[in-house]
């Protein structure tokens, strides 16, 4: 029987990583181990609570204020004996963030083989999205099953010199999510609220946007909010106090923006699927709102997904407060360009990477 352990510690990767938990955790032939770090803390346990997913060690490294130093060195710290102790023929981890890089270093430190899931995604600019591309091409060195979620992931890897046959297609665990935690039946107040108008789902927070860009992307979204009468948006705010000092600063009285805490997935996903579009500076909401039909105007001057660009599921528009008015504007008042992105093809994924995924590890 082979021992496979799944590490991760964010709401992002738990989303991702979950639905593969349980389908691994239906295979005879297969000991699953979960640890989770607790990076987010709050946030993961919600994820971990809608998935079912009770983790065998859980490192709880979260601290007020803590910095890439900390939540580094106390994983590797942390996560070492349970490596010994375990001695897994492979350990998955998930994409870029911290604690995919630090539990590598450990693995790697242990001659422990690595899988990557959501390998080969790259803008090779290593400071956007900071600290996420450091993360992800550090990981891709020493990673021996590379688990890619699209054709043009996969010509990375090849491209840095892997060999292709430690290399797989098998599209992206979060649309796998989706199956979940979609409801039709889905009801919640301030989808009440929001009946009748247009709703716009906004997310921003990345580390990189901190300062002015927020400015600018708050300040072009009051404008475009107070020129259309028949939208309103919908806002879970980040926890990060910067963020939500440059929101109550910009977006402060307008009463069709409502900002509220932020959302358990299960909530956020179906939030997702009964708005008309959204705004965004999130690297998974890129390839989950495709799978619902929803238009994403991406708030960042790089994307690691230029797949959905290609595919026309996803618009690029940076941060300036000009480009990011005109273009959702368009969307707003423009049915045909609304049209071409809502019904595009999403690239990334048919709902089976989980399957695929561990067929490939049971094989």
């Amino acid at each position: 029987m082979k021992t496979i352990m799944l590490v991760f510690g964010t709401r992002p990767e738990a989303i991702k990583m979950c639905p593969l938990v349980n389908e691994l955790k239906q295979r005879d032939k297969i000991n699953t181990i979960v640890t989770v770090t607790g990076q987010h803390r709050k946030m993961l346990d919600q994820v971990l609570d809608i998935f079912q997913v009770i983790p065998d060690y859980d490192l709880s490294i979260m601290r007020d204020n803590q910095t890439l130093f900390d939540v580094t060195i106390n994983i590797l710290n942390r996560i070492r004996p349970i490596l010994e102790k375990t001695r897994p023929d492979v350990v998955l981890v998930h994409g870029d963030t911290s604690t995919t890089f630090a539990t590598s270093l450990a693995c790697f430190y242990l001659q422990i083989p690595i899988g990557h899931i959501e390998a080969g995604l790259r803008t090779y600019d290593i400071f956007s999205p900071y600290p996420e591309e450091f993360n992800r091409q550090a990981v891709s060195i020493i990673s021996q099953f590379n688990f890619a979620p699209t054709e043009r992931s996969k010509r990375n890897l090849i491209n840095e010199g892997k060999k292709e046959a430690t290399i797989w297609v098998t599209g992206n665990t979060a649309i796998d999510a989706l199956k979940t935690t979609v409801h039709s039946d889905y009801s919640n107040p301030h989808l009440d609220w929001a009946e009748n108008s247009k709703l716009v789902l906004l997310t921003a927070h990345r580390r990189e946007n901190l300062g002015q860009p927020l400015h600018r992307i708050f300040r072009s979204v009051r404008q475009v909010i107070e020129e259309n009468p028949d939208v309103k948006v919908i806002y879970p705010i980040h926890m990060n106090p910067i963020v939500r000092q440059a929101a109550n600063e910009e977006l402060k009285g307008v009463d069709r923006i409502r900002i509220i805490e932020p959302l358990d997935v299960l909530d956020f996903h179906n939030f997702m699927n009964k708005s008309c579009l959204i705004l965004t500076d999130s690297g998974g909401i890129q390839e989950e709102a495709p799978s619902l039909g929803k238009p994403v105007l991406v708030m960042r001057d790089t994307t690691e997904r230029p797949e959905g660009i290609e595919a026309g599921t996803l618009k690029l528009v940076g941060t300036e407060e000009r480009t990011i008015y005109e273009e959702f504007s368009k969307l707003l008042n423009n049915k045909e360009e609304y049209d071409k992105m809502a019904i595009a093809v999403n690239p990334y994924g048919d709902g089976h990477a989980c399957k695929r995924i561990a067929d490939i590890l049971q094989r």
